[in-house]
């Protein structure tokens, strides 16, 4: 079953290769969508897919890559767009 959520990863997020590591994490799960970085240092994920896969990348944004320090991270469910390709903006 495919699933859309969209999350918004707040912390030290930014210059840390956390959207080149949420990519490299989302293409081992087989997930599409994009990471992008905010204007206000915040992170915005997009990711679809099979739902436990989705849901594995959600929980992966808390941890992120080593360098980065992640304060919160805040999901919702979101209408699949039908990516097919994770990038990073």
């Amino acid at each position: 079953m495919s699933s859309a959520r969209r999350c918004r990863v707040s912390g030290r997020v930014q210059g840390v290769f956390f959207r080149a590591a949420t990519r490299n994490m989302a293409l081992e799960l087989g997930v599409c969508g994009y990471a992008n970085n905010l204007p206000d240092g915040c992170v915005e994920v997009h990711a679809e897919g099979d739902a436990a896969a989705v849901a594995a990348l959600c929980d992966w944004l808390w941890d992120g890559p080593d360098a980065a320090e992640v304060a919160h991270v805040e999901c919702q469910s979101v209408t699949v767009v039908g990516y097919d390709d994770f990038t990073t903006g």
